[in-house]
Parts: structure tokens; C-alpha cells; sequence
């Protein structure tokens, strides 16, 4: 079994891929951007960009979606509601399919992130994160 075969399925060993979709997604976005950290949206909202690109391989979107997924679930490895540390392991799923993606991460992605930041939460939000504009 190869390394990205090995990671797709630790990712939907428990099937978090089903619980995501792109209304889900958005609300989440929508409504843990305070708790879960901006930073952590940014990346999250990088990978959901990075799912409409046709030359990203299936199983590079499969494992994106799983991460997705699991993020949107409140109920995983350590519950979102968890103070101080509820996110933790969101971060690391979502580290994880970003380190998979990370050559399908290009300005195009990087820009509809941005854009999309600053439409949900104010463009000063961009200047907070020092995110650079691809």
C-alpha cells in the first residue's frame, strides 16, 4: 500500500466523507470562524477550492472530502465543543489533506479563499492573517 493510499484511508476509516457537504461546509465555516480560528478557515476554504480543479485526482479529493467531513462533524476524536482545545484535531485532518493537495494549492485557489474570507468576514480579516494576495 502507497503513502497517499495509507492516508485517503486513515481519513474515511470513519466515513466522514458521507457528513460532508457543501452546505454543511459553509455553515460550519459560518459559524466556528471565531472558536475554530480564521487561519483554520482559510486552509479548509483553500482545500474546498482546491475539490473543483479536474486535473486533482480522486483519491487526493476523496481524503479533502473526508477532511472536510470531519471537520463538519461536531462529534469526532476530540468533540468541537471542548474548550481551548476542540479544534485540535480538525486542524490536524485538515493539515493532512493540505500536505496531499498542496501542489493542486495554486493562485487560482489561493485567490477564491481569499475572496471568499473576505466576502464572510470583512476584507481587514485578510491583513489580520497575513495572507498575501496570490
Amino acid at each position: 500500500m502507497k503513502k497517499d493510499e495509507f492516508e485517503v484511508e486513515v481519513l474515511e476509516k470513519d466515513n466522514y466523507a458521507e457528513k460532508y457537504s457543501e452546505s454543511n461546509f459553509f455553515d460550519k465555516v459560518k459559524s466556528t470562524a471565531k472558536s475554530a480560528g480564521l487561519r483554520l478557515i482559510y486552509e479548509a476554504l483553500q482545500l474546498f477550492y482546491v475539490t473543483e480543479n479536474p486535473n486533482c485526482p480522486l483519491k487526493i479529493k476523496a481524503a479533502i472530502f473526508a477532511a472536510l467531513g470531519y471537520f463538519i462533524s461536531p462529534l469526532d476524536a476530540i468533540p468541537d465543543f471542548t474548550p481551548f482545545v476542540g479544534y485540535t484535531d480538525d486542524a490536524g485532518a485538515i493539515a493532512l489533506a493540505l500536505f496531499l493537495a498542496q501542489i493542486y494549492i495554486d493562485d487560482e485557489v489561493k485567490r477564491k479563499a481569499q475572496n471568499k474570507i473576505a466576502d464572510l468576514f470583512g476584507e481587514n480579516v485578510l491583513k489580520d492573517l497575513n495572507i498575501p494576495m496570490p
